[in-house]
């Protein structure tokens, strides 16, 4: 009876998340990214920093309670699931060509090895340690530095054609500080219930583990699972948004960018938030 209610707690949690990240989270970025003009690219960063709340939640929780192991599972889990759902909802939009371009190929190899380097810390079964924080760190400017020199060589034309576009539309509003006030609030209203429930799926997901031993690698993959839905509603969002723009690859660029973010903030940022936590607590 115990496991089932800790199993209906699990669903009621998971399902909670996914409603706050599809009716508040991304409809308050959207609304965010119009006030600001933000172009797509930097819609893709914001949301790929907004989708990873509950990845800093569940890893943190994790590590809080003993769980180091679990976490590393949780980044693989989550930035495999993140890449199959961007290629799924590519794919579902038909923006399959907007792939061959040079900057969308250099993120998305980016993206591979975000997903290569915790399976080698599993494969050589290497323990997470504090000495590692400073690495992670290092890779997560190097690999937005890459981004970044990416955009600027091979999205020029694309840049250009983003602010006409961002200039001749209406629907795009300019200097509205009560309007970006009010989102920002919003933005951390719903941060704050990301918050409270990903404690509570953390302490349900501990429970599974210490009285129903269930094993860590399994807490990982589910979590994993779980923290990657807000990344699949923003994938299809960000292309429904842009469906109308004389050029598709708008979309594809912000869901691009929202994937490695949240990509490399799982593994080089919260990974390390993670091992400070477990190092302070258990080192």
């Amino acid at each position: 009876m115990e496991l089932f209610f800790e199993i209906i707690q699990f669903i009621v949690f998971s399902g909670l998340i996914v409603l706050i990240s599809k009716n508040i989270l991304v409809k308050t970025l959207r609304n965010l990214a119009e006030n600001l003009n933000l172009k797509p690219k930097t819609v893709g960063d914001i949301a790929g920093i907004a989708t990873s709340i509950p990845e800093l939640l569940t890893i943190s929780v994790s590590s809080f309670n003993g769980l180091i192991s679990a976490s590393i599972y949780n980044v693989l889990s989550s930035n495999t699931i993140n890449l199959i759902q961007y290629y799924a909802a590519i794919f579902l939009n038909k923006n399959q060509k907007t792939l061959k371009n040079k900057a969308i190929k250099m993120d998305l190899i980016l993206v591979g090895i975000t997903i290569i380097i915790p399976i080698l810390f599993i494969f050589l079964n290497s323990e997470l340690k504090l000495a590692m924080v400073p690495f992670f760190i290092l890779f997560y400017f190097g690999f937005k530095k890459i981004n970044n020199n990416a955009h600027k060589l091979y999205l020029k034309s694309e840049d250009k054609e983003i602010e006409n576009i961002l200039k001749k539309e209406d629907r795009w509003e300019r200097g509205n500080k009560k309007k970006v006030a009010k989102n920002i609030i919003i933005l951390a209203i719903s941060g704050i219930l990301l918050f409270f429930i990903g404690n509570l799926l953390g302490n349900n997901l501990e429970n599974l583990c210490n009285r129903f031993n269930v094993p860590e690698f399994v807490i990982g993959v589910v979590l994993g699972f779980v923290t990657s839905l807000p990344e699949l509603i923003t994938f299809f969002e960000s292309q429904k948004h842009h469906k109308n723009s004389k050029n598709d690859i708008l979309g594809v660029v912000e869901a691009t960018n929202n994937l490695l973010m949240s990509n490399i903030l799982n593994l080089f940022i919260i990974q390390s938030i993670g091992i400070v936590i477990f190092a302070l607590l258990y080192g």
